[in-house]
């Protein structure tokens, strides 16, 4: 390539959600409400967990963690969102780009391990409830969370370091609500082969990795409640598990279409709508799914209000 006449790209566009006019207003209130309710749910949380020495136990420490990794998900990715719905530019500089998607790929993938390492601690708790008390001590349960932290900080590392290899020097538009990999590599005049190869191979290791661990460990828990024939006890492996793995269904499955997979098999509309979930409707559905079905959570919600009143 001819570098003499070769302007370097330092900003995008980020073209947004795709809507029809009418439907602008309607659509911004309605992600603002999402993104509220989210912020309020997950860090209320995480104040809740913190406040209450009854629930600094593996259980809720590693809750409160999912707690703030969705509060950080959202916050990455809604709020640039909602602004561009009415400003006329929606540049934004090639740096600023990179950071979000640093931010994103960080959180991401911290969720995936976090997701993982929650399904272990119930399969010990359920399956091995006399041993939990010494294997899930909360000097493992910071361990893996430290583990997972430290992990969604080196996959995202990986990626951004990659994409200082290409160069972005002619079309500048990505057709996204925010800056994610894929669209990058469509908008880059270098080939982009060895950075899909690694998003490939490094992001689908650690989804299937874990997904197979989540997996795994719910199988085992639903045998051993199955196994002690109570009415009770299974309705209620059901309930739980069932509203746990339908949270991992709805993160997982759009994220193994977006990253496992070539990167013209689909469009950036369908791009859009699969992330929309794992980034604005699982951040607001998981303190749902994970707390307010949960008595320890709502007892002592009660019991910080009696104290505030």
């Amino acid at each position: 390539m001819d570098t003499k006449n070769v302007t370097v790209l330092t900003e995008v566009v980020l073209t947004g959600l795709t809507y029809q006019p009418e439907w602008q207003i309607p659509r911004f209130l309605l992600l603002l409400v999402i993104y509220l309710i989210t912020i309020v749910g997950n860090l209320g949380l995480l104040i809740l967990i913190c406040y209450d020495p009854h629930l600094h136990i593996p259980m809720y420490l590693l809750l409160g963690s999912l707690a703030f990794v969705d509060a950080w998900i959202s916050s990455t990715v809604t709020p640039k969102m909602l602004v561009n719905f009415f400003v006329k530019s929606k540049i934004i500089s090639l740096f600023a780009c990179m950071t979000q998607l640093f931010s994103f790929s960080f959180s991401a993938t911290t969720e995936c391990f976090l997701l993982a390492t929650m399904a272990y601690d119930r399969y010990v708790a359920i399956c091995n409830p006399l041993l939990y008390p010494v294997i899930m001590t909360n000097r493992l349960c910071i361990w893996l969370l430290a583990s997972s932290f430290v992990g969604g900080v080196l996959h995202a590392l990986i990626h951004i370091g990659l994409l200082f290899r290409l160069s972005f020097c002619k079309y500048n538009v990505i057709h996204h609500f925010y800056c994610d990999i894929m669209p990058l590599f469509k908008i880059s005049c270098t080939d982009p082969l060895i950075n899909v190869l690694m998003v490939f191979i490094f992001s689908g290791s650690i989804q299937l990795f874990t997904i197979l661990i989540v997996l795994v460990s719910y199988t085992l828990v639903l045998f051993t409640i199955l196994k002690k024939k109570s009415v009770q006890g299974i309705k209620k492996a059901f309930c739980t598990c069932g509203a746990h793995l339908l949270s991992v269904s709805l993160y997982y499955g759009p994220l193994l279409f977006m990253y496992v997979r070539p990167v013209s098999a689909q469009s950036d509309d369908q791009d859009m709508v699969d992330s929309l979930f794992y980034t604005v409707i699982i951040p607001l559905l998981n303190p749902i799914i994970y707390s307010l079905r949960n008595k320890k959570v709502i007892d002592s919600q009660a019991k910080m209000l009696k104290r505030n009143v």
